[in-house]
């Protein structure tokens, strides 16, 4: 059977949480909690997990490393036998799990698998973790992580990836610069930027209401945003009223690139340069990837 008869692994309900690698962890987790919104819901001396207003038990994970970096994408799955099923297909296509099917040892639980894709990052499908409470609502406080944006070498393989082994759909496309790209109704989960080296460009949560904030307005997804840097220098974007998707109507298309697409209010403007050299980030191989010399020498020191 040719790979473009494999039918995707499984179907992914939402973009369920967001892994970030920093070598600024406590200040990190204290910006998150304290000037983001977000509760934490554990914490020790190499990981803190925060939580949303939703019901999702973290929606990020901040784990210590001597660069930043991604961590994994964790995509919620409905089902144990689903999992089950996704194992069973990533073999068929020729990619070995790096972990499960089975039993996830993290904060929250769940039972999952995890594999990487072409350019090394970390991808978790997972069900059955732990829910929690949902919080009031009524303050300016993120729900939960609802996109991320990755920079990619290669964007059309990068989109051939997503959609043919984890079934998301194409949204729309920025000329051939960005691939928005949906697991639900929500006009994208992930998007692709093509770069020049593979890193995270950044991640966007959902606020309630655009009341909460003060933002601009994008074209595609027709979402509200407001960008930001973190202690680590991450992106991190506020967003609210992302345009829904009705799947036998909707009709991609293809955005030109010009200011008035990019911010359809004109009172954001465009992300400052400081803002876009943070979303270049640096080249990130991945969390499996070996460490540089360099790490291992500093290592070795300490």
């Amino acid at each position: 059977m040719a790979p473009s008869e494999h039918p995707p692994i499984a179907r992914l309900r939402k973009l369920r949480a967001v892994e970030l690698r920093v070598p600024t962890l406590t200040e990190s987790a204290d910006f998150y909690a304290e000037v983001w919104g977000l509760e934490v819901v554990d914490r020790d001396q190499d990981t803190a997990w925060l939580r949303g207003t939703g019901d999702e038990h973290h929606i990020l994970g901040l784990t210590r490393a001597p660069r930043n970096g991604l961590g994994k994408l964790s995509f919620a799955v409905a089902t144990r036998e689903e999992i089950d099923e996704a194992a069973r297909r990533l073999l068929a296509r020729g990619i070995t799990p790096v972990a499960g099917p089975g039993p996830l040892d993290q904060i929250g639980g769940g039972y999952g698998v995890r594999f990487t894709d072409p350019e090394g990052r970390l991808i978790e499908l997972s069900a059955l973790v732990e829910a929690v409470a949902p919080r009031p609502q009524d303050d300016a406080v993120p729900v939960g992580v609802t996109h991320t944006v990755l920079n990619t070498v290669d964007i059309d393989a990068a989109v051939a990836f997503y959609t043919s082994v984890l079934g998301l759909r194409v949204s729309d496309w920025s000329e051939h610069q960005m691939a928005f790209l949906r697991c639900n109704s929500d006009h994208h989960c992930v998007a692709f930027n093509q770069a020049a080296w593979s890193s995270l460009n950044h991640v966007a949560y959902e606020m309630r209401s655009i009341d909460h904030w003060g933002p601009g307005r994008h074209g595609p997804g027709n979402n509200t945003f407001s960008y930001f840097a973190d202690p680590a220098g991450l992106v991190c974007e506020y967003t609210s009223e992302v345009a829904q998707v009705v799947e036998d109507r909707w009709i991609a298309k293809v955005w030109k690139r010009v200011p008035d697409l990019s911010d359809l209010w004109g009172t954001a403007g465009p992300p400052t340069e400081e803002i876009r050299c943070h979303m270049a980030g640096t080249p990130d191989p991945g969390p499996l990837a070996p460490a540089p010399e360099a790490d291992a020498t500093e290592e070795a020191a300490a």
